[in-house]
């Protein structure tokens, strides 16, 4: 993610108070130094990194920590209170009826996020629409148009019209039907008058409830002038940030939005229209510290779950609760893990799994348990009927044939039957827990004792995909 180094560097700053009974001022000056440091590095703007750290500071010195609390857990408590204080809140959107209209310079993502919003609203029991305004990009209205029939949402666009206006107008008419109306205006590489003009015609062609101004987590410490820009010509509502999987520092792109009094609605990463999530600032700055996001973690799990019992019926994850545990069982797991999402961000949102271990982790290392993941996959395209149901009859012969049939080798034919006996036992450690004990583990994992990769029925073993 975008904003890993930031993260990396302030859990590191953290880590070196461990241990400590009490904390000097030059511990905290330190801190405060390591803690400005990486915020410029992430291209935070100087006038907010000053504020930020002089608050971190004077609350660290003057506040007494509660009882029984060490001095890391108080630091990175009153670290966490004011980064949420600065991304501020997330956007109000109530999930009603509204219309609601993108701005954004060119190349900012409006119009992959139209389709990723109408997506997220639909997930919500929504019917959305997406108008599609741009008349002045080349294939606008095409990728528009393919995205909308991937996000499985209405659309409405005129490739014949060169008036952006009369789009807007038709496009409400036409999808009078739907919940929500996402319009997606043209962009320029710079907010000119011709821009301005254009999207006040069309503002007041559908009158919003909302605008959402659309930023590229690439554009660093400008994103705070186009920002203003935009909020002084057609007032906006909220922000969405897009890109958040690239290279970019984003910092700037989350600083502006604390500049110019408005809020984050959406954070976009990846290509795909799932590829979204709706800003939370108290999971996205627990997220950043290491701390894990069980709120999003969870809404993640449950549409994964959904997904997944769609593609097949008969199968219920419950069962596996109840019998035994079979590679047909392990393959659903991993199908829901697939529409999770990118499995590095589904780590970070593990307490106790994310962070710190993600820190330790090759840089690689979700790509190759990714590709082990899908070479399991194929491998369970050659087995039998008999050897998924009960895979302990795989013996070398078996491994052999297997091998040669799914163009793996031998080797990872075992890796997948020594990970399904890792997450046999897991299983089984499950299946005789009380509600007391699944509390106690949880609580566990909240205070970073998941037990590494071991959380994850050995993922991080020598069998398991991150394994060498």
């Amino acid at each position: 993610m975008v904003l890993d180094n930031l993260g990396s560097s302030l859990r590191g700053t953290l880590d070196d108070l461990r241990g400590k009974s009490r904390l000097s001022e030059e511990d905290i000056e330190d801190i405060v130094k390591e803690i400005q440091r990486s915020l410029l590095q992430a291209d935070v703007d100087v006038s907010l990194v000053q504020e930020l750290s002089n608050n971190i500071e004077t609350r660290a010195l003057d506040e007494e920590p509660p009882a029984g609390t060490t001095p890391r857990d108080w630091v990175l408590r009153i670290v966490y209170e004011e980064l949420v204080e600065m991304v501020g809140e997330s956007t109000d959107l109530p999930l009603e009826e509204q219309t609601i209209m993108l701005a954004g310079l060119y190349g900012s993502g409006k119009t992959t996020t139209a389709a990723k919003m109408a997506w997220w609203f639909s997930t919500k029991g929504l019917r959305p629409a997406i108008i599609q305004t741009d008349t002045d990009r080349p294939g606008a209205y095409d990728q528009s148009k393919e995205m909308a029939d991937r996000a499985e949402v209405d659309f409405y666009g005129d490739p014949d019209e060169d008036d952006p206006v009369t789009i807007a107008r038709e496009g409400l008419e036409a999808t009078k039907d739907a919940d929500v109306r996402i319009v997606d205006t043209a962009g320029r590489d710079g907010l000119n008058q011709e821009l301005i003009d254009q999207i006040e015609r069309i503002e007041q062609a559908v009158n919003p409830d909302r605008n959402l101004l659309v930023l590229d987590a690439a554009m660093g410490q400008s994103a705070k002038s186009q920002a203003a820009d935009f909020e002084a010509s057609i007032g906006i509502d909220g922000v969405v940030i897009t890109k958040l999987d690239g290279t970019a520092k984003g910092g700037g792109a989350l600083a502006a939005v604390n500049e110019t009094d408005s809020t984050i609605a959406f954070l976009g990463s990846g290509e795909t229209v799932k590829d979204i999530e709706r800003f939370e600032p108290s999971g996205f700055i627990s997220r950043l510290l290491g701390m894990g996001d069980l709120k999003q973690l969870t809404e993640r799990v449950e549409r994964a779950m959904e997904e997944t019992g769609e593609e097949e019926e008969d199968w219920d994850p419950e069962d596996m609760m109840e019998g035994a545990f079979t590679l047909k069982d392990m393959r659903k797991q991993m199908q829901t893990m697939n529409n999770m999402g990118p499995l590095d961000q589904v780590m970070d949102m593990i307490p106790g799994l994310g962070g710190g271990l993600m820190d330790q982790l090759p840089d690689d290392a979700m790509d190759v348990t990714q590709e082990r993941m899908q070479d399991f996959d194929v491998i369970m395209d050659s087995m039998t009927e008999a050897e998924m149901e009960n895979p302990r009859v795989v013996g070398q012969s078996r491994t052999e044939r297997i091998a040669r049939g799914s163009g793996k080798p031998e080797e990872r034919v075992r890796e997948l039957l020594d990970q399904h006996r890792q997450m046999e036992q897991m299983l089984k450690q499950f299946q005789g827990m009380g509600d007391g004990d699944m509390e106690r583990m949880m609580k566990q994992m909240q205070q970073g004792g998941g037990g590494g990769g071991g959380g994850m029925g050995g993922m991080g073993g020598p069998g398991g995909p991150f394994g060498d």
